[in-house]
C-alpha cells in the first residue's frame, strides 16, 4: 500500500527563519556527480561505521557518480527514511565525515551530507514511490509524539503492512526537525515536506493536537490504558520537556527565554519580533546554546555566549561554536549568572560572577569580582526537563536517575512488553539521526512482537525498492 504524499497544513508566511540563508545549500547535478567522483569508494568504509543508522555511503554517492539517483536515494533511505534531514541536520563534521579517510592525508573530507541531501530531495522530486508497503497485517501501533523517533518508526511499521497512528499534542507536527534546528540548516517547511513523504509510505494516520495522560478529563486528551486497549503496541516518542531555568534574581519577566522554545517561535511564529534587540546574552556550552547564539548573530544582533567552565570542557561541538563566533558571537568562559538586570521592567544585562570566584571566595570578593554583560534578550540553554508524566501513565514504564526511559538496548522494550520508546526521552538529548536508529531497533521489535500474537512468522527485514 502506497499513498499520494499527504497534505499538511503549511507554516504561516511571515516567520524569521525565512530571513535565514541555507547554509549548504542543494547542490546542482554537476556539482553532485564532480564531488561524488572525489569519493575513494573504501572497502572498510569507516564513514558506515560513523553513521548510528549505518547507512551504506561509498554505495550511495557511487550511485550519484554514475547517475542513478533514485538508486542513491533508495540505498540512503532504507537505512535510514528520514535521510533528508540528516542530510541537512547532521554534524558529519563529528559523524561520516569527520570519519573519511582524506581527513588523514589534511585533504577536504567528502561532503557527504550535502550529497545525501541532493540524491534523497532529487529522487522524491521525481518519483513515483521508492518504497511498496508489505499488505495489511490487521496489526495497529500507536506513536506518542510526532517528533524524527515517532515519525521513523511509524515508517517502518507502515512499511511492514501495520497501521500506525501519531498522537501529536501540538498543532505542528515534526518535533525537533520542524521546530527545533536551526533554520541556517534547515527550514521547518522542508521538515513537514519530509513528513509528508513518510506519511505516504502506508497505513500511517498522524492525529495533532491530542495528549496522552494518565486519566482523560477534556477534549483532546486520551488515556494511556485506552491506547493499549486500541492498538496492539505503544512507541513512546516524547522528546525532551521544557527548558531548564537559572533560579536568579530578575529571571521571571519579559526579555528572558528559554532557548528551546524561542528557537521553536522564530521557526513558526510570524508574531515573533525583535525589535529593540541589539544585544543578547545566551547561558549555556551546548549545541542549542551555540545554535541560538549563531541564529542571533546571523540577525545582526551583538551575542555573548555565557559559559559556567571553560571553552574545551563545553559539550558543544567544536565547529558550531567556530560557526558562531564566525558570524559574530563571542564567548565569556568560567562565568556563571547571578542576576538579570532589569530597567523599567526590561532587561538590560546580566550580572554575572566568575566561576570559582563565587564557590571560594569570601561574600565581599565575590561581589566585587561580578560584571555586567549588557543584554536587551537572555536566551537561558542550560538544559530541558524530562517527559516523565507521559511516560509514567503506562503502567510498568521506568525512568532511570536522570529521568530517561529505560528500555532494553536490544528491543527498546520498556518494562511493559507492549510499550516501547526511542529519541530524546532514551537517550537525553542526542541527534536526529540517533533517534532514527533507536526507532528502526524498535520497530524491528514491535513488528516480531506484533506478528507473534497474530500467529504469523515475522517476514524478513523491510522491504526494499519496489
Amino acid at each position: 500500500m502506497t499513498r499520494a504524499p499527504a497534505r499538511l497544513s503549511p507554516l504561516p508566511s511571515g516567520r524569521i527563519e525565512e530571513r535565514f540563508e541555507d547554509k549548504n545549500p542543494r547542490y546542482t547535478e554537476a556539482e553532485a556527480f564532480a564531488e561524488a567522483n572525489r569519493c575513494l569508494y573504501c572497502v572498510d568504509a569507516p564513514c558506515i561505521k560513523a553513521c548510528p543508522t549505518a547507512i551504506d555511503i561509498p554505495t550511495f554517492i557511487r550511485k550519484i557518480a554514475t547517475g542513478q539517483v533514485k538508486g542513491a536515494a533508495r540505498t540512503i533511505l532504507t537505512a535510514n527514511l528520514l535521510g533528508q534531514s540528516c542530510g541537512q541536520a547532521c554534524p558529519v563534521e563529528v559523524l561520516c565525515a569527520g570519519d573519511c579517510v582524506y581527513n588523514a592525508w589534511g585533504r577536504e573530507p567528502i561532503a557527504i551530507g550535502r550529497l545525501q541531501r541532493y540524491a534523497v530531495e532529487a529522487a522524491l522530486a521525481q518519483g513515483p514511490a521508492l518504497f511498496r508497503a508489505k499488505p495489511p497485517t490487521g496489526r495497529s501501533a500507536a506513536l506518542v509524539g510526532a517528533g524524527p523517533a515517532s515519525i521513523a518508526a511509524a515508517g517502518y511499521l507502515a512499511l511492514e503492512g501495520h497501521r500506525a497512528v501519531i498522537y501529536e499534542r501540538k498543532a505542528i507536527p515534526g518535533g525537533l526537525n520542524t521546530l527545533g534546528i536551526a533554520p541556517y540548516k534547515m527550514k521547518g517547511h522542508e521538515a513537514l515536506r519530509e513528513l509528508e513523504w513518510v506519511l505516504s509510505l502506508g497505513d500511517i494516520e498522524l492525529r495533532t493536537g491530542v495528549s496522552v495522560v494518565e486519566e482523560a478529563t477534556a477534549p483532546g486528551e486520551i488515556a494511556a490504558r485506552d491506547l493499549l486497549a486500541e492498538h496492539d503496541a505503544v512507541f513512546l516518542g516524547l522528546g525532551l520537556g521544557d527548558d531548564a531555568r537559572l533560579g536568579i534574581p530578575g529571571e521571571d519577566g519579559e526579555g528572558v527565554v528559554g532557548a528551546t522554545a524561542f528557537i521553536e517561535r522564530l521557526k513558526a511564529d510570524p508574531r515573533l519580533g525583535l525589535t529593540g534587540v541589539r544585544r543578547a546574552a545566551v547561558v549555556g556550552g551546548g549545541n542549542t546554546a551555540l545554535d541560538v547564539a549563531h541564529e542571533l548573530a546571523l540577525l545582526g544582533i551583538d551575542v555573548a555566549i555565557v559559559y559556567r567552565r571553560s571553552e574545551a570542557e563545553m559539550s558543544g561541538y567544536a565547529h558550531e561554536l567556530e560557526g558562531a563566533r564566525i558570524a559574530g558571537a563571542r564567548l565569556i568562559e568560567n562565568r556563571v549568572p547571578v542576576e538579570v538586570v532589569r530597567e523599567g521592567g526590561r532587561p538590560v544585562a546580566l550580572r554575572v560572577a566568575p566561576a570559582d570566584a563565587r564557590r571560594e571566595a569570601p561574600q565581599g570578593a565575590a561581589q566585587a569580582a561580578e560584571e555586567l554583560v549588557p543584554a536587551d534578550l537572555i536566551a537561558v540553554a542550560i538544559g530541558q526537563s524530562r517527559a516523565t508524566r507521559v511516560a509514567l501513565a503506562f503502567e510498568g514504564v521506568a525512568l532511570d536517575a536522570r529521568g530517561r526511559v529505560v528500555v532494553d538496548p536490544a528491543t527498546h522494550r520498556t518494562g511493559n512488553p507492549r510499550v516501547y520508546s526511542g529519541g530524546d526521552c532514551v537517550n537525553g538529548g542526542k541527534e536526529v539521526v540517533n533517534a532514527v536508529a533507536e526507532a528502526k531497533v524498535a520497530a524491528r521489535a514491535m513488528h516480531e512482537a506484533m506478528m507473534q500474537r497474530a500467529g504469523g512468522a515475522a517476514p524478513g527485514p523491510a522491504p526494499q525498492g519496489s
